[in-house]
């Protein structure tokens, strides 16, 4: 049997995220006097992008590391406080990670997110047995669209990147495994097709995907 590997993004692949960090960056950017965000500087500004970008965008100006270590914990914190009672995994999702795992897929979850994030989301879903590889910010030292996060689960669960195939829901996390030789397939929960690069496949959720469709994709050239 050839082994294959399936790649989840966090925010927007396996939760639903999106809303909830925006309400605690409308709480946090309050706290420290920031000028309030439209959506549409979310979806531009926000969604799949690392920390420190977002921190220096709304800022507008420079932040140090120490300072972004701060102002990060500041915020994600509020994040999971808001979010803790509303965890819940996109339709189809653990239905789809189960049928996977039967077919002998070995799972990993590559996100930008800080690792309690993670932990607080899997923990709450029950479904951290299912992966064997989870990378969060604090794993990498380059953050996506640079591929070290999907290079380094590819090299944690022994197979290699052209057998690999991502779930993605961000412009930046499609390009970041695009740049690490793996299949993508985009999931629509933050943007639309258009606004998104090429991808092999295109979902809203994951009953619209089976196990048989992830091989046909991993087996096209």
């Amino acid at each position: 049997m050839t082994e294959y590997a399936a790649i989840f993004d966090m925010d927007g692949v396996i939760s639903h995220t999106n809303p909830f960090h925006a309400q605690a960056f409308r709480a946090f950017f309050k706290n420290h006097n920031v000028q309030q965000a439209t959506e549409e500087e979310f979806e531009q500004h926000m969604y799949g992008k690392h920390n420190s970008y977002i921190m220096q965008h709304f800022f507008k100006r420079p932040i140090s590391p120490e300072e972004l270590r701060t102002l990060e914990f500041e915020k994600e914190q509020l994040f999971r406080v808001i979010y803790k009672d509303h965890v819940a995994p996109i339709k189809g999702l653990i239905e789809f990670l189960t049928a996977l795992k039967e077919k002998g897929f070995k799972l990993a979850v590559a996100t930008s997110a800080p690792r309690e994030n993670m932990d607080l989301i899997l923990d709450e879903l029950n479904i951290r047995q299912l992966f064997s590889s989870t990378l969060s910010s604090e794993d990498v030292k380059l953050h996506k669209p640079h591929p070290e996060v999907y290079l380094k689960s590819a090299e944690n669960l022994q197979i290699s990147t052209d057998r690999c195939i991502v779930f993605e829901d961000s412009f930046s996390g499609i390009t970041a495994a695009k740049n690490a030789n793996m299949k993508v397939v985009a999931v629509l929960s933050t943007h639309k097709k258009e606004e998104l690069p090429a991808s092999n496949d295109y979902i809203n959720n994951y009953t619209e995907i089976s196990v048989a469709n992830v091989e046909a994709i991993l087996k096209t050239q």
